[in-house]
């Protein structure tokens, strides 16, 4: 797990961290931001699927990925577990929660051949609402899976670079480290703010100088 914007924005531009006493432990759930995991599988083999998810300034936390499977879905509902939250401060008197985004993984279990939903928990939550969200799929094969691909889905911001070259970035990631080359430059200029689907492989000439694309199927 990467806690890398957490410790620059809580050391660099705020100074300091505080935590109130220790309490028993507690837990908050979080929305997936963007999920991408391999889209062919071998049978009984659990396999990783990468998640982007709000960061939590507290003490001791732990991340649960809360995963659950049926006959035909693999969701996703992580939380996190922690003694009590945490506070960034410059002082005593100005205490804020800081911002921060986790790019870390949940594990699915070894699955039976055929093809699976990946869910997770997304989009807004409310007291008397736990909305699951469709990412994507897997393909579970009795043997020889096709790894050239991985399925992705999430919420998505663009950016254009200066040779006008549109790249998608999963929301709450950096545009120098996760941006994406779209496959096709065409008609993308509302992606930002959707939340897509699509996957993630290697074209066989560059797009706009990369090989390693993204191939939007559907937006919402």
């Amino acid at each position: 797990m990467r806690y890398a914007i957490f410790a620059t924005l809580c050391v660099a531009a705020l100074g300091a961290c505080k935590s109130t006493s220790p309490n028993d432990t507690k837990s908050q759930i979080v929305l997936v931001e963007w999920m991408d995991w391999p889209a062919e599988v071998s049978a009984g083999q659990h396999f990783r699927a990468r998640m982007v998810v709000p960061g939590l300034c507290a003490v001791a936390p732990q991340f649960h990925d809360g995963v659950h499977t049926d006959p035909l879905t693999v969701t996703f509902r992580p939380y996190f577990t922690f003694e009590s939250i945490a506070y960034c401060a410059q002082n005593d008197a100005e205490a804020l929660f800081v911002a921060f985004w986790l790019d870390t993984a949940g594990i699915a279990p070894g699955l039976a051949p055929r093809d699976y939903l990946m869910q997770a928990r997304s989009g807004g939550f409310t007291e008397n609402f736990e909305p699951i969200m469709t990412f994507g799929g897997v393909l579970v094969r009795s043997a020889a899976p096709d790894t050239s691909r991985r399925n992705a889905g999430g919420w998505i911001t663009t950016s254009v670079d200066s040779v006008g070259c549109r790249r998608i970035v999963p929301r709450g990631l950096s545009v120098l480290d996760a941006t994406l080359v779209l496959d096709n430059q065409g008609d993308t200029t509302t992606l930002a703010g959707h939340f897509v689907q699509g996957y993630i492989y290697q074209a066989p000439t560059p797009i706009c100088g990369e090989t390693r694309v993204f191939h939007l199927e559907s937006r919402n």
